[in-house]
């Protein structure tokens, strides 16, 4: 008899089999009462690897009466898809098709159009998985034809009933009696990263390498923790896990959770990826702590300098030293709702002439109605004098508001005392300048 993945001979056959996805699938969830119906509609199943998609997908899709197709993305080519139209109308599908699509994300623009016409007609039913965001892989078109339902990772509880299933299975399978402590089934379900299939295989393979006697079959939890090693971490550097690790990260250093940084900083580590850490632990610096504590972006800078220098497992000091601190600095966002305000009046065509004073000093001479006249403020008291910078067009614009905290508050009292000097000048010459200057030295 050919082998069979334990997976695959436990694969449940009705969606009260099917472990974890309560928010849909369980009693009055939306995805199974559209499965009850008789009705399917087209829908995208997203989520990660051992969900249980692919297998939601076969139950509903045997359930509906209609014919069923089955297409893997990674291999199928534009003239599969023509294989299934083509019999569309036949007497092979003369209610028409349901196709399940598995990884959709790895078919081209063209190859998911090329079903446009059918999903919209209604003689093709569409059901395709993902484990990648559809909202990025998915092209509008079709996306726009279907609904999208989250399936989430199990919970360690839902991968102990998976654990206690494939054991009582083995069981019944093979007349053996399985010793398995429970220190080992909660290694296993909480080192599977919520993969169904992952804590099967880890029994699978504990039940061939464990030692017998007779009838009875031991496993003990020092296999267990050998056959998960870094089992819990999901991570694909070019997929939706490693944007969602990144973004935590980030989002963490701005919330100021020293912990919770230094556990997205470790599981980035641990996958071996220094880079991407780095861009964002610098991006964070410059854009959530600031003009707060400036002092941090030099600092961080050396820090992810250090650690591209030392690589690991040492680069993990630095990295860690620039996440806390930048955990614990203050924050200030000042800087980017200025540079994106100004941004936006850019794009928005708010520009204008550059005023004449601050033109370069090449513009000065015939043919110009009056000389540059730029004030140099050097020349003044506290190197300020009051003059137009912005163009005509936006000269009330205002983008820079000073932060809430003590740096911004020093800088903001030091240079409203400074502006109070003489708030107006609009004196050109150079004697009268001279005047201005004394009179604000006397006061």
């Amino acid at each position: 008899m050919p082998y069979r993945p334990l997976a695959d001979e436990l694969r449940p056959e009705s969606l009260d089999d099917l472990v974890g996805q309560g928010h849909i699938l369980g009693e009055g969830g939306l995805l199974r009462r559209a499965a009850e119906s008789g009705s399917v509609p087209n829908m995208i199943f997203y989520g990660p690897s051992g969900s249980g998609k692919t297998t939601a997908a076969n139950i509903i899709a045997s359930a509906s009466g209609r014919v069923l197709r089955k297409l893997n993305a990674t291999t199928a080519v534009i003239a599969d898809i023509k294989a299934v139209i083509a019999e569309l109308g036949t007497f092979l599908a003369p209610n028409g098709i349901l196709l399940y699509l598995d990884e959709i994300q790895y078919f081209n623009k063209k190859q998911q159009q090329s079903l446009l016409e059918f999903i919209e007609n209604g003689k093709i039913t569409l059901i395709a998985s993902t484990t990648e965001n559809p909202y990025f892989y998915v092209y509008n078109a079709v996306l726009s034809r279907c609904a999208v339902f989250e399936f989430k990772p199990l919970s360690a509880a839902d991968a102990e009933k998976t654990i206690y299933r494939a054991v009582r299975y083995l069981e019944k399978r093979d007349g053996a009696e399985i010793e398995i402590p429970e220190e080992a089934v909660r290694h296993i379900a909480s080192s599977c990263g919520g993969d169904a299939r992952r804590a099967i295989n880890a029994v699978e393979l504990l039940f061939s390498a464990a030692k017998r006697e007779g009838g009875k079959i031991s496993v003990s939890a020092e296999d267990a923790r050998a056959a998960s090693q870094k089992g819990a971490m999901r991570y694909d550097r070019d997929g939706d896990e490693h944007y969602d690790i990144l973004s935590a990260l980030h989002k963490s250093i701005r919330g100021s959770d020293a912990d919770a940084a230094l556990h997205y900083l470790a599981r980035l580590l641990e996958a071996g990826d220094i880079i991407s850490p780095c861009r964002r632990i610098l991006c964070a610096a410059c854009e959530d702590i600031g003009l707060a504590y400036p002092a941090a972006i030099p600092i961080v800078k050396a820090c992810v300098d250090a650690a591209a220098q030392l690589g690991m497992p040492e680069a993990r000091l630095p990295l860690a030293d620039a996440v806390i601190l930048l955990c614990t600095a203050p924050k200030s966002n000042s800087g980017v709702l200025a540079i994106d305000a100004a941004l936006a009046d850019v794009r928005a065509g708010k520009t204008g002439t550059v005023p004449r004073e601050l033109q370069n000093v090449h513009a000065d001479g015939a043919g110009f109605e009056r000389e540059q006249g730029y004030k140099y403020p050097h020349d003044y008291p506290n190197n300020w004098t009051a003059q137009q910078y912005l163009p005509d067009a936006i000269k009330d614009a205002k983008y820079y508001e000073f932060g809430e905290n003590k740096s911004e508050r020093a800088a903001k009292k030091y240079w409203e005392g400074v502006k109070a000097i003489f708030p107006e000048d609009n004196t050109n010459d150079k004697a009268s300048r001279e005047v201005n200057i004394r009179n604000a030295q006397i006061r």
